[in-house]
């Protein structure tokens, strides 16, 4: 593994080419420092960019020393955290970049890169960023079920929306405009699939009598199954600990 001197003190790097990339970048957690290269970087690129970047790489990484000598003052959102995410504890990452913005990827699990300017209020900041993440997620998830209930069974709402819920998990209004609570983003999918399912089918038959469950049967077969899961795991579905 290649090393950068800095001073006295030598960092291990590992160093990772990208056709996809647009840009050097680097990201450093407590146990891993990775340089991004392009492919077309020579190793005099890679030399000129790591120079230009060893003090902030020398400052990052003795931070995460410092972070890690001291694990029982460490924020709630730190690497190795876990964040409920679809039905699952998912792992979270929180790196350094060189980078100008914080970025959220999700590959297996959660990594945040935050960049220097966000030291300060590090944990507010990654807890504000993971629920903005989440409820794009689950926007375009409920835009993608549907699109499909409306091509398939000509559910057609006249407006379906993402809120914030105090009760409840949706509702279908008398003009057919569908609200869907975002923390269903906690759930299973098939769960979020159920709910908005539950609140097309309401566009057909307002009550909840037998025949709005037998049409909701037609259209949604499993709906037994994850309508237990919710009754179930009701009580646990919440962002409370994303804070306000």
């Amino acid at each position: 593994m290649p090393t950068l001197q800095i001073g006295r003190k030598e960092i291990s790097y590992e160093l990772r080419r990208s056709a996809e990339a647009s840009e050097r970048r680097i990201t450093i957690t407590p146990e891993h420092v990775e340089v991004l290269a392009l492919t077309s970087d020579t190793d005099g690129d890679i030399a000129g960019f790591l120079e230009r970047k060893r003090q902030w790489v020398f400052n990052t990484v003795r931070e995460m020393e410092l972070i890690t000598a001291g694990r029982h003052a460490v924020p709630r959102f730190m690497t190795g955290s876990k964040i409920p995410f679809r039905g699952r504890k998912m792992s979270l990452t929180v790196r350094r970049s060189d980078g100008d913005h914080i970025e959220i990827a999700y590959r297996n699990g959660f990594i945040v890169d935050l960049p220097s300017w966000a030291s300060r209020d590090a944990d507010r900041l990654v807890s504000t960023e993971l629920k903005l993440w989440m409820k794009q997620r689950v926007r375009r998830d409920v835009e993608h079920i549907a699109v499909d209930y409306r091509k398939r069974f000509n559910l057609a709402p006249r407006s379906i929306r993402v809120a914030e819920f105090v009760n409840g998990w949706g509702s279908c209004g008398p003009e057919g405009n569908v609200l869907i609570n975002w923390q269903l983003i906690f759930a299973p999918r098939q769960v979020l699939e159920y709910v908005v399912v539950h609140e097309l089918a309401h566009l057909r038959y307002r009550s909840h009598g037998p025949e709005f469950w037998r049409f909701l049967a037609t259209v949604f077969p499993k709906y037994i199954g994850a309508k237990a899961w919710l009754d179930a795991n009701d009580s646990s579905l919440s962002a409370e600990f994303l804070g306000r």
